[in-house]
């Protein structure tokens, strides 16, 4: 049996414009295939397990190598070289930290059980230039019982069910039915982060849902109002869409844990976040 190379990366989603390869400026996925094409000497396929937006960040993101064309990878450098060797090729805002081979059957998208977004807040008065392009800034009041009722509207997204009120508009995937396994707000100082992990996002699910906590911290929703909100299938009821510089892709679970490259317990995340 053939093999893939399965990598393991981080990147800050500033220096892109987003994972996949697109002509009107760098992304992920072709700085990916400069680097591994100077390494192994040949073009390379490079599979994502997603497709995050300009901006957007990742903490974990998996991605397979191939030779193009090919489907499997045959080279004598030894795997756990693979990532120096590929960093030193790399601009500063992306970094290979594992590689590991994998059967060619594995697919680093469609094998994915469920993922975990975090989307960070600033919540303060001034904004802070070393969270700038790194959190969302919300300059609204710092009030008592603010922690409490985002905490109330994150959970009132846990669940299986029809998300189309946290699809954008426009989109035309028909079957929106996803199932959220866990939605919590915590804070340490002034950051505020919403953890999110489910099977599947639709377009901008996470950063709908990062918007609508955005009103209920300003006062603007009450957080009692989610469920029915959610149960309308009406993209109107929700909050706005928040941006992409404090979304990350935090950490990807596989499930077979006698397949290489399973990460199910790693403290490293069919959608389109």
């Amino acid at each position: 049996m053939g093999r893939k190379l399965l990598l393991y990366i981080s990147y800050r989603g500033d220096g892109f414009c987003g994972y996949q390869a697109q002509k009107n400026g760098p992304s992920v996925q072709t700085t990916l295939n400069r680097a591994t094409e100077e390494l192994f000497g040949h073009p390379c396929d490079i599979t994502g397990c997603s497709r995050t937006d300009s901006g957007v960040h990742a903490r974990m993101f998996c991605a397979t190598v191939t030779r193009q064309g090919c489907g499997t990878l045959d080279t004598d450098i030894p795997v756990e070289k693979v990532p120096r060797a590929l960093c030193v090729r790399l601009p500063d805002s992306l970094s290979v930290w594992e590689a590991l081979w994998v059967p060619d059957n594995f697919h680093p998208r469609y094998d994915v059980s469920s993922k975990e977004y975090i989307y960070r807040f600033l919540l303060s008065p001034q904004r802070d230039p070393f969270e700038a392009g790194r959190s969302w800034h919300l300059p609204c009041p710092d009030r008592p019982g603010l922690l409490s009722d985002m905490q109330k509207a994150a959970g009132a997204m846990v669940g299986r069910r029809d998300f189309s009120a946290c699809m954008a508009a426009g989109s035309e995937v028909i079957d929106r039915v996803r199932h959220v396994t866990e939605a919590q707000v915590t804070r340490d100082g002034d950051i505020l982060t919403f953890r999110v992990r489910a099977d599947g996002f639709l377009y901008n699910m996470v950063r709908i849902m990062a918007g609508t906590l955005c009103d209920v911290a300003a006062g603007r929703m009450d957080p009692s109002s989610l469920p029915a909100r959610l149960d309308s299938l009406d993209r109107r009821q929700m909050g706005q869409t928040a941006p992409p510089h404090g979304l990350y892709l935090n950490r990807v679970f596989y499930d077979d844990p006698a397949r290489p490259g399973y990460h199910g317990g790693a403290t490293h995340g069919k959608e389109q976040a």
